[in-house]
């Protein structure tokens, strides 16, 4: 038996390890709060908990998410310092970014951010019920995308079509038709496709677009494309064929078909030149929009998403040379080298 003063014993242990528990949750509940009490007072010792989902792993997206970090620095908020950063890489499976959206919301993070389409949809999704704001990149159009009104902004990568379609004709003037593949779930490809065929015309090309569900599907449209004798391709920022764009290309250099790139990393990878853009920068844009938000001195509301307005000429000379394309003189004059020779 046990006797009374055992008794009394145990019964302050299980009081003190009762009282111990709570103090300890209410340590827990006051920490997770910490930086929302201290981003509203403008205190130094301001802390914040984001979320950054990430589609896919290609250089583009990479560089989105390098950029974006450094904007937030920028703006004073750095990773280690007051700034935590919970990352997810969704490996361009559309079930993955919702699970990853709806871990960030069980970890009431201060901000969600999607890297692509897919990503974006999936946290603010994932976001709403709790009001947590949403920033995202590398999105061609938020519209399309319902992106474009509640509690979420961010920047566009909205292509440069014409300033692409200019480009091919001045470096293969006697094209007559550029392929495209594209994923026809991806509202950025679908609206992109729309752009390529409303001014196709007006340079004199026809567009033949390849519509795939499935990255594995985007190496057959590829071959589909070189039997039907397009003159060239038109590269997207389509996630699913930037993720296998050097097995393109290995198809398309057999062929002796050029392949026209919509971002640096593409020309680096073996494209002949594009009318593309800083992934970089995008972030960086991108990262100083969402220092506005965390800190309180803006909403999403507050700030309309943003597009990126400048792009560049860049051009891949062993990549042209290959083809046996000459760059005109007053392309070279504005265009940017990359690939080896850079």
């Amino acid at each position: 038996m046990i006797g009374e003063n055992t008794m009394k014993t145990l019964k302050n242990l299980i009081a003190a390890i009762l009282t111990l528990t709570l103090v300890l949750g209410l340590t827990a509940c006051g920490s997770s709060s910490s930086s929302e009490t201290s981003a509203e007072s403008g205190g130094e010792s301001a802390t914040y908990k984001i979320g950054i989902s990430q589609y896919g792993e290609h250089g583009s997206l990479d560089n989105c998410r390098e950029g974006f970090l450094e904007g937030l620095a920028q703006a004073g908020i750095v990773e280690g310092e007051n700034l935590e950063v919970l990352y997810e890489n969704a490996h361009f499976d559309n079930q993955m970014t919702t699970q990853i959206g709806q871990t960030f919301s069980a970890a009431d993070v201060d901000l969600m951010v999607g890297i692509a389409t897919p990503s974006a949809v999936a946290c603010y999704n994932a976001a709403e019920d709790k009001d947590i704001p949403v920033i995202f990149t590398a999105i061609t159009d938020p519209v399309e995308a319902n992106l474009d009104s509640g509690n979420v902004t961010g920047t566009s990568d909205a292509l440069p079509v014409e300033g692409q379609l200019k480009l091919i004709r001045a470096l293969q003037p006697d094209a007559d038709t550029i392929g495209i593949i594209y994923t026809t779930s991806e509202p950025n490809s679908v609206s992109a496709i729309r752009t390529y065929e409303e001014l196709a015309g007006d340079y004199g090309f026809t567009i033949d677009a390849v519509g795939v569900a499935a990255q594995e599907e985007v190496t057959q449209a590829a071959d589909t494309l070189i039997s039907r004798g397009v003159d060239c391709l038109s590269n997207l920022t389509d996630n699913n064929v930037v993720g296998v764009l050097g097995s393109i290309l290995e198809k398309t250099n057999e062929a002796g078909i050029p392949v026209y790139g919509s971002e640096i990393e593409q020309m680096e990878l073996g494209c002949v030149a594009g009318a593309g853009l800083d992934y970089v920068q995008l972030g960086i844009q991108t990262g100083k929009m969402a220092a506005q938000i965390l800190t309180g001195e803006a909403t999403c509301e507050d700030l309309p998403y943003e597009t990126i307005e400048n792009y560049g000429l860049y051009v891949n000379s062993n990549a042209l040379a290959a083809m046996g394309l000459t760059l005109p003189e007053d392309v070279a004059q504005n265009a940017e080298e990359v690939g080896e020779t850079a």
